[in-house]
């Protein structure tokens, strides 16, 4: 099976500035499709979806990208960009696992960690990360199995968990590295006290090429406590947010004859079935 996994990002009426901003920040970048509700770009051959519709929740920390750097100077200068009208979660400096790294909230409130060293992935330059906090902290390393278990060509890359001295659970996930159908990402725990947790408003995609794909993912993603949202939108278990879509959703909406009707069929569904877009 093959399936493509990307994240997306909500982010109401502002996704034609936010596209231009991330292109703008990051360099390597372009738009590679563009409607007033979906504009998708790529980053360092990287996909990403910006939304201007759907949930009304607002992007927070709980899923952050970390954004490998080769050089200080690369990573000062996405901080300089990034830091504009955003906020400071962690200050840019040296730190025992980077000589140079920062944790910046940017503007439309996304969260990026620059660091500074080897990529995990010659491939990957945008890692995204997901921290286990309040009811769900402890819960990384079930997730990163469960993943892994779930999606083809996925292994687990490494775990660290905290040391006496760290000021956490020694049992938590410090940082952990993982991969899903080749998309490299990360997790962690933390018992600090912070006033967010997974919502919504970052979510990751799956295209998929069948609707035995589609019927799998779904099935087991809202398995255990997790739950159906509605036009191909779910929560899992652990609290993030899927998107389980056919490969040639696209293609389908933006058919001017049929675009309409497929998007009213879409409407009415959870989980999506391919062969109703398809006769829409």
């Amino acid at each position: 099976m093959k399936n493509l996994i990307y994240p997306c990002l909500t982010l109401k009426g502002k996704i034609a500035e936010a596209s231009d901003f991330y292109i703008q920040t990051f360099g390597d970048g372009k738009v590679s499709q563009t409607s007033p509700f979906v504009i998708q770009i790529e980053l360092s051959g990287q996909k990403f979806m910006l939304l201007n519709d759907g949930p009304s929740s607002t992007p927070n920390p709980a899923i952050s990208f970390m954004v490998m750097c080769e050089s200080g100077e690369e990573t000062e200068n996405y901080w300089r960009k990034l830091i504009d009208g955003g906020s400071i979660l962690m200050p840019l400096d040296s730190y025992d696992w980077s000589p140079k790294y920062g944790w910046v909230q940017d503007k439309f409130g996304v969260s990026w960690q620059l660091y500074t060293g080897d990529k995990p992935n010659a491939s990957q330059k945008f890692c995204p990360t997901l921290m286990f906090t309040g009811a769900k902290v402890g819960e990384a390393a079930n997730a990163l199995h469960f993943y892994t278990k779930l999606f083809p060509n996925s292994n687990v890359e490494g775990i660290m968990k905290y040391s006496e001295t760290d000021g956490d659970n020694v049992d938590f996930v410090k940082h952990a590295q993982f991969t899903i159908n080749g998309l490299v990402a990360m997790v962690m725990d933390s018992s600090a006290g912070h006033k967010f947790g997974f919502n919504d408003a970052i979510s990751l995609v799956v295209e998929c090429e069948t609707q035995t794909e589609i019927d799998k993912y779904w099935e087991q993603l809202t398995a255990n406590g997790g739950h159906e949202v509605a036009c191909g939108w779910l929560t899992d278990q652990y609290g993030i947010s899927w998107q389980i879509i056919p490969k040639a959703l696209g293609k389908l909406v933006s058919d001017p004859e049929r675009g309409q009707r497929v998007m009213g069929a879409l409407m009415k569904m959870k989980k999506l079935v391919i062969a109703d877009l398809e006769n829409a």
